[in-house]
């Protein structure tokens, strides 16, 4: 498949628009037809029984088996009932009609299917191209320059004693890097790559650490968390941490729980040793845990305060968008089963409540945000946030006005982290 098509914009543009048309002319075709009142009386009872027995579905799914892993939001639930309906629509168009309203009725499901899956990732907003969609990196390899200064400590903040060069990239860079599991044997996929414009000129300061893992389902894409630091870059001098992304599933289909695991591999080892051993020998960044961040969204959130909570020595702060409470929140029965031979007790060892009830963090700088319309994930961040405050963390909690489970509050989320965070890490005065 050709990078251009890859490249395919699938949230916004000609193919969405076209998506839509095409399903709401098939819709029409179908709804009118030849048979009088016998025919509405067929289509009022088809479109009341769409609309009741879709949302039954819809939340069937949504709720009582828990398939997504949370609330999808209202607009894709609307999306999942308007597709089912018209649907049952198509179907009834199958019988005592001619040929040719047969095919459309065959063609409107696929179209009808076809929208709503565009319709709902648009609502989420995570996979905004066809490659993302299908897990697949358009990412070029990023060329990287060796360290010529990487110091563990740093005397003052950065932002006092550096002056951009008149060269300077007005904006970062993304792409990817392959970061091998020397220690753990993990076999992760290429990481994303975030160099800030900062990083991009000759003699370049070491900058920040940011360690992000993104959800589940989902891939190491640097374009979110770079498109944020680019926005503060820009009125920070090009001053911006740099970020790997790095792949905490190896499948974007599997929860690793973020562990070391006999099913999944030793993914901790790997985001711990092999990720922050590759970032220290590769980047020209500050080794120094106090300008080292592990973030997160969704999945990757609830890996993030683990992290924190675990390796207070190699994470000073962190930033937990829309994160979990725990591991395997989706499905704790399979977590337990395939992960804990279901040792229960084992299981809660790893939870960060537990973590965050039995140490203290008086050097940890934690942001926890959610979507202000996420009420699940809200929920989750307040007790993880209030448990953090609890064990010594210097924690903020933010609401991100009119967001829900998806770009909207991953975007939200990390502005509001990095508000929070730029001071610390020396980027700005405080």
């Amino acid at each position: 498949m050709s990078t251009q098509l890859l490249d395919l914009d699938i949230v916004s543009g000609p193919v969405v628009v076209v998506s839509y048309a095409v399903a709401a002319a098939l819709l029409v075709y179908l709804l009118v037809r030849p048979g009088g009142w016998r025919w509405v009386r067929t289509i009022a009872i088809t479109l009341l029984g769409g609309i009741l027995g879709g949302t039954a579905v819809v939340l069937l799914l949504e709720r009582g088996l828990n398939l997504f892993g949370g609330p999808i939001g209202p607009e894709a639930r609307v999306w999942g009932v308007a597709a089912i309906t018209a649907i049952l629509i198509a179907l009834v168009n199958l019988w005592r009609s001619r040929w040719w309203r047969k095919l459309i009725a065959a063609l409107g499901v696929v179209a009808f299917a076809l929208a709503a899956t565009v319709g709902i990732n648009a609502a989420f907003g995570i996979n905004p191209t066809l490659g993302a969609f299908l897990h697949i990196s358009t990412e070029k390899p990023i060329a990287l320059v060796s360290p010529t200064k990487t110091p563990t400590e740093v005397s003052g903040p950065l932002y006092q004693t550096w002056k951009p060069p008149a060269d300077m990239p007005a904006a970062g860079e993304t792409g990817t890097q392959v970061i091998p599991g020397v220690i753990s044997g993990f076999k992760a996929r290429p990481a994303g790559i975030y160099l800030p414009p900062a990083a991009r000129v000759k003699n370049a300061p070491p900058l920040p650490l940011v360690i992000m893992m993104m959800g589940q389902p989902g891939d190491p894409n640097p374009s979110f968390i770079g498109q944020v630091l680019d926005a503060y870059a820009a009125k920070h001098q090009g001053l911006a941490p740099i970020v790997v992304v790095a792949d905490q599933l190896g499948n974007p289909n599997l929860d690793t729980l973020c562990l070391d695991s006999t099913k999944y591999g030793k993914v901790e080892t790997y985001i711990t040793r092999d990720v922050m051993n590759w970032a220290h020998a590769n980047l020209n960044v500050i080794k120094d845990p106090a300008f080292t961040t592990v973030a997160g969204y969704s999945n990757g959130g609830e890996c993030s305060i683990y992290f924190a909570a675990k390796y207070p020595t190699l994470f000073h702060n962190v930033i937990d968008v829309s994160g979990e409470e725990y591991q395997g929140t989706g499905d704790p029965k399979l977590a337990l089963r395939e992960v804990f031979g279901g040792n229960q007790v084992a299981y809660n060892e790893v939870k960060p409540l537990t973590l965050l009830t039995r140490n203290t963090y008086p050097n940890t700088t934690a942001v926890f945000t959610a979507g202000g319309n996420d009420p699940l994930f809200t929920e989750e961040a307040k007790k993880v946030e209030a448990a953090a405050r609890a064990a010594g963390m210097k924690t903020t909690l933010v609401s991100v006005p009119g967001a829900g489970h998806g770009v909207d509050a991953l975007l939200g989320g990390l502005e509001a982290g990095f508000k929070v965070l730029y001071p610390v890490l020396g980027l700005e005065t405080k």
